[in-house]
């Protein structure tokens, strides 16, 4: 039977310099391009990102500013009416390039600026923040109405206890009936992502001299947590 023969050194050699490798763990900061909340978010919605600096390895510009960045939502967790923050993980599937070299991208969000307080684990999974100010504010505001109607009612010192209690009640009750702060991440949020798995790149499709420019949008204003009015 015919012999089979390995590639020779001088064709692997070749084959690796057609590749040009962008390491794991490399970060690229992103931007987000479409609003995604946890009052709406599904798994399998999409998200569309861009990248806003160049990334350059050993004197070569491998990935422009600009470049585009295609993922998708794989869990979305509205916030709890008692305890718990709104959550959502996503993850980043496709990079196109200026020149439309589309390549698989395999990412997860290591931190992402909201204008809120909101958190990232070790997993790309981003936490919202939570509104235990207002909440201890809502008791606080309702204690003193209560305790305010109990001593004009009753004209004692006893009736404002008394209604000192059921206003810190009523205030309870309005906390636990309803939910914590949904997630928000604006249109132009930023998002830092990290790659977890190596990434290879067609030398002949990557030759750009222009270190791109990313869009400019403008990015979400500070905000202060706010629990929803509704229960639902």
């Amino acid at each position: 039977p015919p012999q089979t023969q390995s590639p020779s050194p001088q064709t692997q050699n070749a084959s690796a310099s057609d590749r040009l490798v962008v390491p794991t763990g490399t970060r690229l900061p992103l931007v987000l391009h479409n609003a995604v909340t946890t009052r709406n978010a599904r798994p399998g919605d999409p998200v569309y990102l861009e990248t806003l600096f160049p990334i350059v390895i050993k004197d070569r510009i491998l990935i422009p500013a600009g470049t585009y960045v295609q993922g998708e939502i794989q869990e979305a967790k509205r916030p709890g009416k008692v305890k718990g923050r709104g959550e959502i993980r996503m993850r980043l599937n496709t990079m196109i390039l200026p020149n439309g070299y589309m390549v698989d991208f395999n990412a997860i969000p290591t931190n992402a600026g909201t204008g809120g307080n909101e958190s990232t684990d070790s997993e790309g999974k981003i936490k919202g923040d939570t509104d235990k100010a207002a909440d201890a504010g809502t008791i606080v505001k309702t204690t003193g109405i209560g305790a305010g109607v109990g001593a004009i009612a009753a004209q004692s010192a006893k009736g404002a206890g008394i209604g000192a209690g059921a206003g810190a009640a009523v205030g309870l009750a309005a906390v636990l009936l309803t939910r914590g702060p949904e997630l928000e991440l604006p249109r132009g949020t930023t998002v830092d992502v990290v790659l977890d798995r190596t990434l290879y790149l067609d030398a002949s499709r990557v030759n750009f001299t222009d270190p791109g420019r990313a869009s400019t949008l403008p990015g979400p204003a500070n905000r202060e947590p706010t629990r929803s009015r509704s229960p639902f």
